[in-house]
């Protein structure tokens, strides 16, 4: 299972596509899946299943964690056992073209072939202690490996070696916008580039977006150091809706200190949103009429939110602003409706809401969905304790709830709930 770490990326840049889908761009959004390497063959062995087992198990568990995160499939899942031809293919044009070479079987890159290694993170190839050569392919002896045939003999690709193939084959010799976390731009995306370009000879990728890391005091969060907390883990306890506010709650490129605290105020942020959302909701089901003049003058006003918003993310994806901008937003709408709204005006109050809140992936899960037939049992009983003028039952009921996070609001159009 991935960790809070891991989800940075996953719901970064799934923000990022969204962004550019809202403002009108045709998205190609490709993610690849890594579903033979040594963690994997060794974990199978542990486990007494073949590898594509435990490939297809963790995929399968990926999927179920991104969508509580409301992170959207990609268009392409490529996987590398798929694209073992392709890979070939390309390993066989760098070596007709010089860049690499078979030593008794394994296949090398030689980085010093390419005079541009090192453009992206910055690192001087003489500094490098092997920056003479990358292993692009390697041959497996054991026989319960999986390997494939190929000219070399039969191994199966290094990790580089296999994004670059899928790349070419998914999205051409040229990306757009190339991501990942910060940990991967040296030595995996500065291969990447090298490979790529001394294959196609043109430039492999326009824009490199890199996130930072998620720390745990102060310290980077994997899985080697045992300071992990994975997705699954921190569900039991909140929202995915809360996990992706803290993850952009932040600008993508600097770190964030994981913490109970700053969970705490994930989750206060985003039920302010959520209530603004379902006090819309109860005024749409129980209001009526046409916008009055101060309600149209109040719709306008919610252009300069938008804009801000459409600034804040165009500023290098800067989510924080982002969101800031929309709780501007929640507050003018909040004032606007504080006495009541016609049911046109509160439509389109959602709407611009809604517009905007989910280009950042929140408020995709109705607070209705959440509310359990237990409470809901509780708060009818409370409205019959009302109706009886048995106010100590129903006074008795409300601090139930209040102590379960849930606020009654009692309106002309009904009872409102609340989730703290």
């Amino acid at each position: 299972y991935f960790h809070i770490g891991n989800a940075r990326p996953f719901v970064v840049f799934d923000t990022l596509r969204k962004y550019l889908e809202y403002r009108g761009y045709k998205v190609k959004f490709v993610q690849n899946f890594t579903d033979v390497d040594d963690k994997i063959i060794n974990k199978a062995r542990e486990e007494g299943v073949t590898a594509p087992e435990i490939s297809e198990k963790y995929i399968a568990e990926y999927f179920k964690d991104a969508a509580a995160l409301n992170v959207k499939k990609a268009d392409v899942h490529p996987k590398v056992s798929e694209h073992i031809p392709e890979i070939i293919d390309f390993v066989s044009t760098l070596i007709d073209r010089g860049y690499a070479y078979e030593v008794n079987g394994d296949v090398y890159f030689s980085t010093r072939k390419f005079k541009g290694y090192g453009k992206l993170s910055k690192q001087n190839i003489e500094d490098l202690e092997a920056g003479a050569r990358i292993a692009v392919g390697e041959i497996k002896k054991e026989e319960d490996e999986i390997a494939w045939d190929c000219p070399w003999g039969k191994g199966r690709p290094g990790w580089h070696i296999e994004c670059s193939a899928m790349a070419k084959k998914h999205l051409g010799d040229t990306i757009d916008i190339h991501a990942g976390g910060q940990d991967l731009q040296f030595p995996h995306h500065e291969n990447e580039i090298a490979q790529s370009e001394c294959c196609n000879g043109v430039p492999f990728a326009n824009y490199w977006m890199h996130n930072g890391y998620i720390t745990i005091d102060n310290e980077k969060m994997s899985k080697s150091k045992g300071n992990f907390f994975t997705v699954r883990d921190i569900l039991e306890d909140y929202s995915g809706e809360v996990i992706r506010f803290f993850l952009l709650s932040g600008h993508y490129r600097n770190p964030i200190n994981f913490s109970d605290a700053l969970m705490e105020q994930a989750k206060a942020g985003l039920a302010r949103m959520e209530n603004a959302k379902e006090n819309l909701k109860h005024l749409i089901a129980n209001s009526g009429g046409e916008m009055t003049d101060d309600e149209k003058a109040a719709l306008d006003g919610y252009d300069k939110y938008r804009e801000e918003f459409i600034a804040a993310m165009d500023d290098d994806l800067n989510t924080a602003d982002a969101i800031s901008a929309i709780f501007e937003l929640v507050t003018a709408i909040n004032t606007a409706v504080k006495d009541g709204a016609s049911r046109e005006f509160a439509q389109k109050s959602l709407d611009t809401l809604m517009e905007l809140a989910t280009v950042v992936g929140l408020l995709q899960q109705d607070a209705d969905d959440e509310i359990d037939d237990e409470i809901q049992k509780l708060v009818d009983e409370r409205q019959e304790a009302r109706k009886a003028r048995n106010f100590a039952r129903a006074d008795e009921i409300r601090d139930m709830l209040k102590e379960r996070g849930i606020t009654l609001k009692d309106t002309p159009q009904g009872v409102q709930i609340i989730k703290e």
